[in-house]
């Protein structure tokens, strides 16, 4: 033992030549472990106790039910019903869409919907939904992972139906030289805008 009761003391035990020492610790450390230690039961009780505080799950919860209500909420502003399942017709309809289309949308799917950088919008070969709903969907919130931008916001609601009721039109097409059709990326396939 040692002599001095300051010095720290040797254990009993050696392990590769390492003699372990009994050093207290800092007691600056000691005090950040007690105070980390009473926060923790202070957020604990604050916010899953007692409740008062809106933990980090049910915020994205409440986030994605205001998202989903916006979303319907736009859907609705479309002709004034939810769901809006049927293309304008004549010029109201897709006549007024082309001018949109030509100056918003050719840039990325051609004049005739061939596809460029987007894709071919003539081919049964949709990835994101063939039908006219799919197309207002696809309209309103974009596809941001493929570098298509959400156009909520940037065009009224009517407007969007009428790009949109155009945009059915030209299903079935015969561009010239069309963008190769792409498939869902649930089948696996290679993946087009």
């Amino acid at each position: 033992m040692n002599k001095n009761a300051n010095e720290p003391r040797l254990l009993d035990h050696e392990a590769d030549g390492i003699k372990e020492l009994d050093n207290l610790l800092p007691r600056w450390w000691v005090w950040l472990f007690y105070l980390t230690t009473l926060f923790a039961i202070l957020y604990m009780g604050y916010y899953h106790v007692f409740s008062h505080g809106r933990p980090a799950g049910r915020r994205v919860r409440q986030g994605m039910e205001d998202w989903r209500g916006a979303q319907e909420g736009l859907a609705g502003e479309i002709r004034g019903q939810p769901g809006c399942v049927d293309p304008l017709k004549g010029q109201s309809g897709a006549g007024a869409g082309r001018q949109i289309y030509v100056n918003l949308c050719k840039p990325c799917h051609r004049d005739d919907g061939g596809g460029l950088v987007g894709p071919n919008l003539c081919d049964d070969y949709w990835i994101h939904g063939s039908n006219y709903v799919d197309n207002v969907k696809t309209i309103i919130n974009g596809v941001p992972a493929k570098g298509m931008i959400t156009w909520r916001g940037l065009l009224k609601p009517n407007d969007i139906e009428a790009v949109a009721s155009y945009i059915y039109t030209l299903r079935g097409t015969n561009p010239k030289n069309p963008k190769p059709p792409g498939k869902p990326a649930a089948a696996g396939g290679a993946e087009y805008l």
